[in-house]
């Protein structure tokens, strides 16, 4: 299996694992991500790795998945009123439990499909046509960053694998992206980037820089670019102008741009 599945894979699996048996008082915890609730976030990652396995079928398919999503999206809904559609309309009005064990049942199919697929395939989705190895680090990313909320929720803290290096690499890949898609200049050089992993493991990428770097916990950088802390409830070290501007907007996930959460609004309960 492609390395990125099973990593999906996994991730999953991490996050089903604090759910199993949860009911529906359970799942219908506030997070403090835009005050979804956990099934919100569950409903999230479930109709997007639809969408990933349509995808995979067919540009076809996954078009006509698409169409219905971004016309109520145009239309002015929320992401959770959009979700919570295609759930009544597609997927027999799934909640609660049910909604759960669905999501979970479908996380390994959709990453065996990947697995066996070649990670050099483009697929369509809803921004530029991408990898099926990048669409299934994106999965992850996805799964890992809303899971954040779920963990801290419930007063969890996750214990970190080196997976987690996929999500660090697609923070670092996106850094012109962050300043593109708000119509900034990029600065340069790029950062240097050195971080650490739980294992010890230490990971490195752009020429080192002196006056130019971000140091630190893997786990906390990768918070910072997915937007689940703000950088200033990390220990993470930024070195020089260039690195100080990026962490403070860094954004790695596609859409419009979004504004990191302030200092203390997000942590484990």
């Amino acid at each position: 299996m492609m390395k990125e599945a099973q990593d999906f894979a996994d991730e999953s699996c991490a996050l089903a694992d604090i759910l199993e048996g949860a009911d529906d008082d359970v799942l219908g915890k506030v997070t403090l991500f835009k005050s979804w609730t956990i099934e919100d976030v569950i409903a999230h990652l479930h109709m997007w790795n639809i969408g990933a396995g349509l995808t995979l079928a067919g540009r076809d398919q996954f078009q006509a998945f698409f169409a219905g999503i971004a016309e109520h999206m145009m239309a002015g809904k929320t992401h959770r009123q959009v979700q919570r559609i295609w759930l009544d309309e597609t997927q027999d009005g799934l909640h609660g439990q049910a909604l759960f064990e669905a999501w979970r049942s479908y996380c390994p199919n959709l990453a065996r499909a990947y697995g066996e697929a070649d990670p050099n395939t483009r697929v369509a989705w809803a921004g530029p046509d991408m990898t099926t190895r990048s669409k299934m680090i994106a999965r992850q990313m996805e799964t890992w960053a809303h899971g954040q909320g779920v963990f801290d929720a419930l007063g969890l803290a996750r214990e970190e694998k080196d997976r987690i290096r996929n999500i660090c690499h697609l923070g670092v890949t996106t850094y012109s992206w962050t300043f593109k898609n708000r119509q900034q200049e990029v600065p340069l050089p790029k950062p240097y980037v050195r971080l650490t992993a739980l294992s010890g493991a230490i990971w490195e990428w752009n020429e080192a820089q002196e006056n130019n770097a971000v140091i630190g916990e893997a786990v906390h950088f990768a918070q910072i670019v997915t937007q689940t802390r703000n950088v200033a409830d990390t220990s993470l070290e930024t070195i020089g102008d260039n690195a100080s501007r990026w962490m403070e907007i860094a954004q790695c996930f596609a859409g419009a741009p979004e504004a990191p959460p302030v200092k203390g609004a997000r942590h484990k309960a």
